[in-house]
């Protein structure tokens, strides 16, 4: 497999982002014996346990910077890895190269196989939870509790969002795809030029981004997707999924508005949880209310019985 590794002084110095990288190693699943360098965060004294932190399209781990400080300074051991083909992680060049699948068993053999993650606190997002959410019904027994925000679980037989509809549509046919200006466009709040270029750092030229082009066509939008089955039967095991399960939403994100009433309806850890709105916040919530969204995170872990 072809891939393309984002040169390192391309981080040198991005704004709130001190954390030093780490790294495992993955299988490329193409069937060599090639590997691909997945990067992670890994920050904090974990005598809380693990604080999961799944980023999504087009973004990377920069998504949760504000959000690290709050959750580490409470006692959890924050792990914030770069999906495959974003930020420091490496960047199959081929849109052929990334699959569904492919992408659930990056994460499963980086975090579970490599760093061995276990009583896990699933904070997921966007693509974090469309992957998030199938190692959850998958591997129940690793996580403690699931906060699902701005994020779905499709299966193809119900129709998306418009907005979702337009997104897809935009990330196919437009010349130009600035991921920094992606980003900026999915907030509700003011967003500094010097993080709209932190989120373009992962990201030299047009070659680096076959992924982040590729992801919204990966959405299952129809029944016979193929990652339809394996969705339907996560759904099945979340419907017997009675740990700690609660959906923070942005109040201004048209992509993912109503996805979560299926978690609610149907999720046993999710009965009786107060699933609240964020306020004033877009699709990338953390962007726009990261520490507000960690301290109520906090405050719900505090107040739901293991």
């Amino acid at each position: 497999m072809h891939f393309l590794r984002t040169p390192d002084e391309r981080f040198e110095q991005l704004t709130d982002f001190p954390y030093p990288p780490s790294y495992v190693s993955v299988d490329a699943q193409d069937g060599t014996c090639d590997t691909l360098r997945m990067h992670y965060v890994d920050h904090g004294p974990g005598d809380k346990g693990v604080a999961l932190l799944l980023h999504g399209e087009p973004s990377w781990s920069y998504l949760y910077r504000t959000m690290i400080p709050v959750l580490a300074e409470a006692g959890y051991r924050c792990i914030a890895p770069d999906l495959i083909g974003f930020g420091r992680s490496d960047k199959p060049a081929e849109r052929g190269d990334y699959t569904y699948q492919r992408h659930v068993d990056w994460l499963r053999e980086g975090l579970f196989d490599q760093l061995n993650l276990t009583e896990i606190l699933l904070i997921c997002q966007d693509w974090g939870g469309l992957l998030g959410l199938r190692l959850v019904a998958e591997h129940p027994e690793r996580f403690a509790a699931v906060v699902a925000a701005n994020t779905a679980l499709p299966t193809g037989d119900d129709a998306m969002s418009d907005a979702f509809y337009g997104w897809q549509s935009y990330s196919q046919e437009s010349p130009t795809f600035n991921i920094g200006r992606i980003v900026q466009g999915g907030c509700a709040r003011p967003v500094s030029a010097e993080v709209v270029a932190a989120y373009d750092a992962p990201f030299p030229d047009d070659a680096f981004k076959a992924g982040a082009r590729h992801f919204p066509v990966l959405v299952p939008t129809r029944p016979d997707d193929p990652a339809s089955d394996a969705n339907r039967r996560a759904w099945s095991a979340l419907e017997r999924f009675d740990k700690p399960f609660v959906c923070r939403f942005g109040e201004k994100d048209a992509i993912t508005a109503g996805s979560d009433a299926r978690m609610r309806a149907s999720i046993p850890g999710a009965q009786g949880q107060p699933h609240d709105l964020v306020l004033d916040a877009g699709h990338f919530l953390q962007e726009d209310a990261g520490p507000e969204l960690a301290e109520s995170i906090l405050d719900w872990v505090a107040s739901t019985p293991a």
